[in-house]
Parts: structure tokens; C-alpha cells; sequence
């Protein structure tokens, strides 16, 4: 049972993040074709410098503003990379949760979208979740890093 000042504190909570539902997660687009813009060739940049906290405040701001479905591009990219920020602070748990959910919000761009290898990017973080599930939480420390992709793009 609820009381009333249980229900009014968590009415009144502050959110973190705007509340934005699933915009057509899972429908196609038509602008993967487009090349990938200036801001997301910066969150490229810093994912494949290991700077996944920086990753995922530049995207985070594209996929807010983003109303196509294509903003789940740019959450997949963000989650992986946060998946391997958790592998560097050794949460075994928080790494598997995360590069699970950027893999499944990827597998609608599989065929490449705005210049980016998706298809490769699945493919090698599957590869580290599947190794990181091998190891478990008290091997974590045993995971080679040199196995954490890159975001490429696509050759023209």
C-alpha cells in the first residue's frame, strides 16, 4: 500500500533526463544514406580514444534532439562505449548489461548507416560481451583491451 506523501515525493522527484518515450525504435529510415555529421564524427573520435564518458555526453545530446529513428544509432554507439567504461572500472555486470543493449538497438543499421561500419561494430562487441560472459566478474581483470573496437566508417 501507498500513502499519499510516498506518492506526492515521487511526483515530485527530479528527472535527470527528459522523458522521450521510444521514437520509432526499430523503423526504418531513409537518411542512412546521409554522411555522418561533424558532431557525430566527434563522438567517433572520443569512443575510439577510450573517452566514453565524453562518447556518451556527445551523443546523448544527438539522440535527445534526434526525432528520426536514427537516434538509436547514436544511443547503440553511446551504450556500447558505456559498456566499456564499466569494463574499465571493472563492473563485470554493468559492461555485459550495456554492450547487450547498444548490440540490440544497432541491429536495425546492420547494413551501415551515416558512413558507419555497424555491421563490424555488432560483431566485435559481441565478441567482447561473449568473452567478458566467459570470463565472469572474478576474471574480468583477464580480458585483453587491445579487443575493444573502433567505430570505422564505411570505405566509399
Amino acid at each position: 500500500m501507498e500513502y499519499a506523501g510516498q506518492a506526492a515525493r515521487r511526483m515530485h522527484r527530479p528527472r535527470g533526463k527528459p522523458s522521450i518515450g521510444k521514437i520509432g525504435r526499430g523503423l526504418p529510415t531513409q537518411r542512412c544514406s546521409e554522411g555522418p555529421s561533424p558532431r557525430l564524427l566527434q563522438g567517433i573520435a572520443e569512443f575510439n580514444r577510450g573517452e566514453y564518458f565524453e562518447c556518451h555526453e556527445t551523443l546523448e545530446a544527438m539522440w535527445i534532439e534526434e526525432t528520426d529513428p536514427l537516434r538509436y544509432l547514436y544511443q547503440g554507439i553511446l551504450q556500447i562505449g558505456v559498456g566499456f567504461y564499466h569494463l574499465q572500472r571493472r563492473n563485470h555486470r554493468g559492461a555485459v548489461a550495456l554492450l547487450q543493449r547498444g548490440i540490440r538497438l544497432l541491429q536495425p543499421f546492420v547494413k551501415g548507416c551515416l558512413g558507419v561500419d555497424v555491421a563490424r561494430l555488432i560483431r566485435e562487441a559481441e565478441y567482447c560481451r561473449d568473452l567478458l560472459l566467459a570470463l565472469g566478474p572474478d576474471r574480468l581483470h583477464e580480458f585483453d583491451t587491445s579487443l575493444i573496437p573502433q567505430v570505422v566508417l564505411l570505405e566509399d
